[in-house]
């Protein structure tokens, strides 16, 4: 699915305030330093109350369109479990879900870097090298939250592993 040549759709949802928007950033900034062409769209809803917010992201060789069509997200990473039921239709037949119970919150250092850990959970399953990643997230990020984001990172990338 993410060889390059075709287009990758994910989505990203939950809370206002969760870091939807952020997480899409990283994984859009490193798709594009990995040389591909990018697109992505948002919906904010209430979000700074708290309300829903979803994130499309859609990478690969030529993208024409931000969006990505309900029922066709390869991957959907949902921060919120409240979020699960309402998102679980923009995921694929064959799609990957990415949980926000698949990393243990406790062992995060900072549980503000949960949006962080799924990308991490969400780098297993792309072929997009590291170091774009963890110079997504430096980019996206102030210095001093550099350390606790990478570490939520690799955490993340562990737990896919686990799962």
């Amino acid at each position: 699915m993410s060889d390059g040549a075709n287009v990758v759709n994910v989505v990203f949802a939950g809370l206002g305030g969760q870091g939807v928007i952020k997480a899409s950033d990283i994984l859009a900034d490193a798709a594009f330093r990995a040389g591909r062409d990018v697109k992505k769209a948002e919906v904010h809803g209430m979000s700074q109350r708290g309300g829903s917010v979803t994130s499309d992201v859609r990478f690969g060789r030529e993208v024409l369109s931000p969006m990505v069509p309900r029922g066709e997200a390869h991957y959907l990473v949902v921060l919120s479990a409240s979020e699960l039921a309402v998102a679980r239709p923009l995921l694929g037949p064959k799609g990957v879900l990415i949980p926000p119970d698949l990393v243990d919150e406790a062992a995060l250092p900072n549980r503000k870097s949960l949006n962080v850990a799924l990308l991490g959970a969400l780098a297993r399953h792309l072929d997009l090298p590291e170091e774009h990643w963890l110079a997504a997230i430096r980019a996206a990020l102030p210095e001093r939250l550099h350390e606790v984001n990478e570490k939520a990172f690799r955490l993340g990338r562990a737990a896919a592993l686990r799962a």
